[in-house]
């Protein structure tokens, strides 16, 4: 569990905040529009209203009592700025702060983030690869080469077990998991044996993946 702080509270600020929530973490909550922040008043430990560019502000959250600091402003990119180098200043550990550019990201990197996420363009680029290829079931991508891709069990490799197959050397991916009607089963044994109605949750470089893709019925 950890004390988070979310600044803004756009679509985007109240889907983050929910789901930190469902997972157990403290959450405090600030926007300059009260309503933006009504609906969570009584499910965050903290409500606050104020604008973060103003440094009197940001002194009285204590930014640097959280373990993160999101600050998800969309609409406004002088003020994300602004707040990211300004929260950063009055000591948080780590800022996290919303983009919808690389431009963008490349100043807030350089004025006090952390990190940048790019929400609508990772769900983008997401949804267009599991709509483009065929029989993959969810898509993520680790870093500019490998991703995991969930797919139909390949016909060939019903009734084998991974080790049979030589799966790792012979198709350069690896397996971590089988999703299936008894559940998930994460890093399965060399031993198991695939059924025709196995997901397939592979690791590998996209140039090793797509082959493979084309041998799924």
């Amino acid at each position: 569990m950890k004390n988070i702080l979310i600044i803004g509270m756009g679509k985007f600020g109240h889907h983050l905040c929910e789901n930190l929530l469902e997972l157990g973490n403290d959450v405090m909550i600030v926007d300059s529009d009260e309503e933006k922040v009504r609906d969570l008043v009584h499910k965050v430990t903290n409500v606050q209203i104020g604008d973060c560019s103003d440094p009197a502000v940001v002194d009285s959250l204590g930014v640097n009592s959280f373990d993160i600091v999101f600050v998800c402003i969309g609409s406004n990119f002088q003020s994300s700025l602004e707040i990211t180098s300004l929260v950063k200043e009055k000591g948080a550990k780590k800022v996290i702060s919303k983009a919808n550019r690389d431009v963008n990201a490349k100043f807030l990197l350089r004025n006090g983030a952390d990190e940048v996420i790019y929400p609508d363009r990772d769900i983008a680029e997401k949804l267009a690869k599991e709509c483009t290829i065929n029989h993959v079931f969810d898509y993520i991508e680790l870093d500019d080469d490998y991703s995991i891709y969930e797919i139909n069990v390949p016909r060939e490799w019903v009734a084998h077990s991974i080790k049979a197959l030589n799966i790792r050397q012979r198709y350069e991916v690896s397996v971590i998991g089988i999703k299936n009607e008894e559940g998930l089963n994460i890093m399965p044994s060399a031993d198991y044996v695939f059924e025709d109605d196995d997901h397939v949750m592979v690791l590998g470089m996209s140039a090793d993946v797509e082959p493979l893709l084309r041998k799924i019925r």
